[in-house]
């Protein structure tokens, strides 16, 4: 028998995930930088946790996969953030009727907004040495 899974992908920042969409109850498999973890003690914050499940609460398809997500890179949030875009993306796999629903809740716009890096001369991303004339 062939295991049916939807995939998607989700960056923010620099988090990466990677997002399996299985049919099943609801369980929730997450492995952080190469190490399982579980998905409750790590996302500890209520916040983190409906970012991660509101593409699933939207499209009323909770408790119809198991979810496996692999993230790396980044802080709590914007791994949390990460996993709901890869969410939403595997669920369009999985129906592309689910589109206008996601599109409207803006879920499968990519956030853009990174870290600026230093540049030579400053002394950050754009603050400057104080100006003396002497």
């Amino acid at each position: 028998m062939s295991l049916i899974q939807y995939y998607g992908t989700g960056k923010r920042k620099t988090s990466i995930a990677r997002v399996f969409l299985r049919s099943g109850k609801g369980d929730v498999t997450l492995i952080v930088n190469k190490r399982p973890r579980p998905f409750n003690e790590y996302f500890h914050l209520d916040s983190h946790k409906y970012i991660i499940r509101q593409p699933l609460l939207l499209t009323e398809t909770e408790n119809k996969f198991d979810v496996f997500m692999r993230v790396s890179g980044g802080g709590a949030k914007g791994q949390a953030e990460a996993i709901r875009l890869g969410i939403a993306r595997a669920l369009l796999e999985f129906n592309r009727e689910l589109r206008p629903t996601l599109k409207a809740a803006s879920l499968l716009t990519r956030d853009a907004r990174i870290k600026e890096r230093k540049k030579y001369g400053l002394l950050g991303a754009r603050k400057a040495p104080q100006y003396h004339k002497r």
